[in-house]
């Protein structure tokens, strides 16, 4: 399909390489023996230095240089470039969802602790207009590198990874074509999107219609298990049946989305994953309570909620809910 004319200036962005942002701390031992806890990581190379100089877990090398709790609060000397700009040109032309695609990492070589690191962005590629079951739009690619400032031998930056980041930015399937000068209210609010359902999982989302939380469990070992999965991972049993939850858990951990804005979704959006009484975690919005009032360890509830007229979907809201906070659409 031919681009349009606005989508020219689009991709003369292609290529572009977006200057560097700083990491706010070396690599060091503190964050890698977190990131091991919390990951259930016991490899001594991390955290034992009588195995000589500590390494970093490579899955780590994106960790080092993210601005924290705040949206873009990265050190003095980082760039001040949007390099997401692309993505801000195409939704001005009526494309306002987002959603990622894959996210790769490589490794040159494992980090060190003591070293500091910094990534630039390039914009690698953007794709002819494609029409996919969730809308038609484009893909866009950006590829981050990583070095190690001063490590080469000739005491330059080394490079030690990349990391390949592609999201699709489309207009919604059944949204009408939008001039660009049209009112933001002329493009309706998409609607969520479907979970997949399957054989192993339909239980879950039929109990969700009625207002039950359901659990898998083993009938051989009786095992409870989360996600659902045709094989129990204790004893390898096929046979199965449902126990339906109390419904009452705790946060086990929790993430605040930002951006890119996903509609229909407020932003921000939070969404945690519960640790049920029963034993089993599950990944679901907060509702009832504002980003900065969510404590690890904190009582919630389930709630079912309808959107959409069929979609109904458990949210998880604290005992003690924040009486101002706003909820999520």
């Amino acid at each position: 399909m031919l681009d349009q004319e606005w989508m020219k200036d689009v991709r003369a962005l292609v290529g572009k390489e977006y200057g560097r942002v700083d990491s706010w701390d070396p690599v060091n031992a503190p964050m890698v023996r977190h990131w091991c806890e919390a990951m259930g990581i016991e490899n001594p190379a991390y955290t034992d230095r009588e195995q000589g100089a500590l390494a970093a877990p490579a899955a780590m090398l994106q960790v080092w240089c993210m601005e924290g709790m705040h949206l873009n609060n990265y050190p003095p000397g980082s760039t001040k470039e949007n390099p997401y700009e692309a993505l801000v040109m195409i939704e001005a032309q009526g494309y306002p969802s987002v959603v990622a695609v894959n996210s790769e990492l490589e490794f040159d070589r494992p980090v060190r602790e003591g070293e500091r690191l910094y990534y630039t962005t390039r914009l690698d590629s953007i794709s002819e207009q494609k029409t996919t079951g969730l809308g038609t739009g484009f893909f866009v690619t950006l590829v981050m590198t990583y070095y190690a400032r001063g490590a080469a031998p000739d005491g330059g930056d080394e490079r030690v990874g990349t990391l390949l980041f592609r999201v699709f930015k489309f207009k919604p399937t059944g949204a009408p074509a939008a001039a660009p000068e049209a009112a933001p209210a002329a493009i309706p609010k998409p609607k969520r999107p479907r979970p997949g359902i399957s054989d192993d999982n339909r239980f879950f989302w039929e109990g969700a219609q009625q207002g039950k939380l359901l659990i898998q469990r083993c009938t051989c070992c009786q095992s409870l298990r989360h996600p659902p999965g045709p094989v129990c991972p204790n004893c390898h049993s096929f046979d199965w049946d449902t126990v339906e939850a109390s419904g009452r858990g705790t946060v086990y951990s929790f993430v605040v989305m930002h951006y890119p804005e996903v509609p229909p979704f407020d932003t921000p959006n939070p969404i945690g994953l519960i640790e049920l009484e029963e034993g089993t975690r599950l990944v679901a919005q907060l509702i009832g309570v504002a980003p900065d009032a969510i404590r690890i360890g904190q009582e919630v509830q389930v709630e079912f909620h309808s959107f959409d007229d069929d979609l109904v979907l458990p949210q998880f809201r604290p005992v003690a809910a924040t009486p101002d906070a706003k909820e999520p659409a």
